[in-house]
């Protein structure tokens, strides 16, 4: 069964999705102030004024079906068909997207440039996980490699001594891929849950 993590590569299309959901936010705060104000009795003519919500409505309230020509349909209909492609794209990329993030790691051979080793990410997780169970305050350990980075999932005996614990695994993972001829890409360290010791017992 293929492992699978939630998409980290951002597409610069997010970022104007962002920007127009941070402008959509903006309207509807900056409306709703407006709201609240004439709810307290403010003066309708300075809020139109400010707003010109007042303007708008009427506008779109006294249009008539013989106002519109049939340039102008065209025109709108057009218009808001390609609005709901580009919105619409839009959304989709601000979606998370499962995507297979392991790959291949190849090295250079030191002897002769022109060939490659070519290591499979699973030995590349099992010297991570056996660098890490080294330590006897671990019970279990889990590796992940793919975009450039090691992400391993530790479960402690205890959460005493904690902080010393994973600075101690980080540093063995570190050693174990220069031992093994490995680059050294990031380390992330994730405490997945640790085992609960019990004295009581059961009559």
């Amino acid at each position: 069964m293929l492992r699978q993590r939630l998409k980290t590569r951002e597409s610069a299309l997010g970022l104007i999705g962002r920007v127009l959901v941070f402008v959509l936010a903006c309207a509807l705060v900056f409306y709703g102030a407006i709201l609240v104000l004439l709810a307290f009795k403010a003066s309708a003519s300075t809020l139109n004024d400010i707003s010109a919500y007042q303007t708008v409505y009427d506008y779109l309230a006294d249009l008539r079906e013989d106002d519109l020509s049939d340039k102008r349909r065209i025109a709108a209909g057009v218009a808001g068909a390609l609005a709901l492609l580009l919105f619409g794209y839009l959304a989709l990329k601000q979606l998370p997207r499962p995507y297979l993030a392991r790959h291949e790691l190849e090295l250079e051979l030191a002897d002769d440039p022109r060939g490659v080793v070519t290591v499979e990410p699973r030995a590349i997780e099992r010297v991570a996980e056996t660098a890490a169970l080294q330590h006897a305050a671990l019970t279990a350990a889990s590796g992940r490699y793919g975009d450039d980075e090691l992400a391993v999932g530790v479960t402690v005996r205890h959460a005493k001594g904690l902080s010393r614990t994973l600075e101690d695994v980080q540093a063995s993972i570190v050693e174990a891929l220069e031992q093994h001829g490995l680059p050294v890409v990031p380390i992330h360290l994730t405490l997945t849950g640790y085992e609960r010791r019990t004295h009581r017992e059961l009559d």
